[in-house]
This record gives structure tokens, sequence and C-alpha cells, in this order.
């Protein structure tokens, strides 16, 4: 137990934290990830791609269904560029999360955290191939492409490739679908964790604010609070 001097011992032991060092460390953590929750980075990345995929659904299912409004019109304009640039989001997503792999949080070894490993697994497939698969059809048509003003196909001449368009678009729209279903899928999931469960894993990608709200059981806050609660009722 810490009970009086004993405590004032192990308190004196501790070393002081060097001048300036501290600061750099915690903007470091801040930055990478850790076994608690995701770093800035990362988060970034998962926002803002969260963000750009919103765009995209939504003018995808206004082209669908009121295609001759002008807000379809306007969100169907900017699809083939966002969706390059999400295909190369994916990339430096994925090359982030390979890098900094063992510093990630970890999934559980129960069945649904091995569901859960599978859901998001198809997620990043499906983030890939759905653009992929835009462009091959795109290439295969013949037509220019210059996403952002970048001039990435220039077009051939005599009539697009067949195999190619016809994979490309089939695999693209089902595909697209698909994705868009995970997708909701994967949001329903973060709710249930969230307000039935009781099991705020949100707060691993959104940051410190809703992690004090609602930590879960086992997390670094809820530990804390019992340390202080056990070492009050022993001294």
């Amino acid at each position: 137990s810490l009970r009086g001097g004993d405590y004032r011992v192990r308190w004196r032991q501790v070393p002081r934290a060097i001048p300036g060092k501290e600061g750099t460390l915690r903007q470091t953590v801040k930055i990478l990830d850790t076994p608690e929750r995701y770093g800035s980075v990362s988060r970034t990345l998962h926002w803002g791609m969260a963000v750009l995929f919103g765009w995209q659904f939504a003018g995808a299912l206004l082209h669908a269904f009121a295609r001759e409004t002008d807000v379809a019109r306007f969100l169907w304009a900017t699809h083939r560029d966002l969706g390059f640039a999400l295909l190369l989001l994916l990339l430096v997503r994925g090359a982030w999360g390979v890098a900094k792999f063992g510093r990630r949080p970890k999934r559980s070894s129960t069945f649904l955290g091995l569901a859960a490993a599978v859901g998001h697994l198809a997620l990043y497939v499906l983030m890939f191939v759905v653009p992929a698969a835009a462009l091959l059809r795109q290439y295969g048509s013949g037509r220019a492409f210059s996403p952002f003003g970048l001039p990435l196909m220039s077009g051939f001449e005599g009539g697009p490739i067949r195999w190619m368009t016809v994979a490309g678009n089939m695999l693209h729209g089902a595909l697209g679908w698909v994705l868009l279903a995970l997708v909701a899928g994967h949001v329903a999931m973060v709710f249930i964790h969230r307000r039935l469960w009781k099991d705020d894993v949100l707060s691993r990608m959104a940051g410190a604010t809703l992690a004090g709200r609602h930590a879960p059981v086992g997390s670094p806050a809820i530990t804390r609070l019992g340390t202080l609660k056990h070492m009050n009722e022993a001294s």
C-alpha cells in the first residue's frame, strides 16, 4: 500500500521532465498512432476521405434518382476527379497504416473482433477496386483524362477497347453500391458500439474529446481513475 512516507519517497524518485522535451514528446504522440487511439495523421486521412466519400455517394445517388437537378449536375461534374483523389489518398493511407501497424490499437480476438477485421478489409479492397475499375473504363474508352488539370491519359484513336469498358463499367457500378452498403454498415456499427454496448471505439478515431466523455472499460482514463481511488483508500 502507498501510505504516508512511502508515497512521498516514491514521488520524489520520479525524474523531472527535461525542459523542451516534454512538449516535443506530446506533439509526437499526437501525430503518431498509439495502442489507445489513432494519431492526427491517421485521423486526418480517415475523416478527409469520409467527407469525400460522402460527396461522391451523394452525387451518385442524385445522378441515379434526380439527375436533371442542378445539384446533381454539379456534384456529378466532380465525380471523376474526386474518385481519382480518393484512390491516391487510399494509397497514402495504406502506406501509413502499414508503416505504423505495430503502434495502432489492437482488435479484439473475439468473433466480433474478427468480423470487424474482415469488414474493414472488405472496405479497403472495395475502396481500391471501385476507382481502379473506373480508370480501366476511362482508359478503354479512348478519351483523355486530366484530373485537376494533370494529364493522366492522353486518349487514343481507333475506337474503344470493349472488354475494358464493359468490365470497368460493370465493376464500378455494382461494386460502388456494395461499397455504399458497407460504409452504411460501418457507421451503424459505430453507433451500436457507442450507444448499446457502451464500448466507445469511436474515440480511437475521433480523438481525446469523445474518449473523455465515454471512455471504455479498461481504457487509460478508467484505469487512472481506479488507480487514484485505490491510492486514496490506502492512504
